[in-house]
């Protein structure tokens, strides 16, 4: 297989980037955040799409339903921080950090070929753990096309230009797949400066549009 030039391929694959330890770790952490989450929603102890729902994590995301998503979780803040020089190293830029989500998907579950917003100018997938489910990229930038198929074990990270490239995922066949989406703009990019924390504070805060106070 060639080596891969982020600048000319628009993509990347590294492997081991966290010890298995650690993605292990990270990965229990979010069973545990989600079996949390179940037991307060089971209980009223909290209600969908409101600022406490944001932080235990949700099944509102609508792009891939009823299945259990954080954004801006604390400890993968500190990740998407603790990676951005290994990140600018990668991609030979000078990053700002926006914003980290995690999901753990289910059997089933599909995401549908897209294309992100700016906030995802430079993205990364990290598998933590759970059932291997491959990620499909089109670098050719041509619709309809068969794309490349990316499989990732725990701790290894696909970086790919998120606004240029579609990337979709066929049904998963397995129980569990926690990944970390961590989200950068290249800070020669216009307007990134202005996009700093996805609009926000700063990070580990929801934004202001995911909940309401009903």
């Amino acid at each position: 297989m060639k080596k891969l030039d982020f600048k000319k391929d628009k993509y990347v694959v590294i492997k081991d980037v966290l010890s298995k330890d650690f993605s292990d770790f990270l990965y229990k952490y979010l069973l545990l955040k989600r079996r949390i989450a179940d037991t307060l929603y089971s209980k009223k102890t909290i209600q969908p799409k409101t600022l406490f729902s944001t932080f235990f994590g949700s099944y509102n995301d609508p792009q891939v339903p009823n299945t259990f998503s954080v954004y801006a979780d604390p400890v993968m803040e500190t990740l998407l921080v603790k990676l951005l020089p290994f990140m600018e190293k990668e991609t030979n830029l000078k990053l700002t950090p926006n914003y980290s989500y995690t999901r753990i998907y289910k059997n089933g579950d599909i995401l549908d070929r897209h294309k992100d917003r700016f906030s995802c100018e430079i993205s990364t997938t990290l598998n933590l753990g759970g059932d291997i489910w491959p990620i499909y990229l089109e670098p050719s930038g041509k619709k309809n096309k068969k794309g490349i198929k990316i499989g990732l074990k725990p701790g290894d990270l696909l970086i790919y230009r998120g606004i240029e490239l579609e990337h979709w995922r066929e049904p998963f066949e397995g129980t569990n797949c926690a990944q970390v989406f961590l989200h950068y703009n290249n800070k020669a990019t216009k307007d990134s400066s202005k996009n700093l924390f996805d609009g926000r504070i700063h990070l580990g805060l929801p934004k202001i549009e995911q909940f309401t106070n009903d």
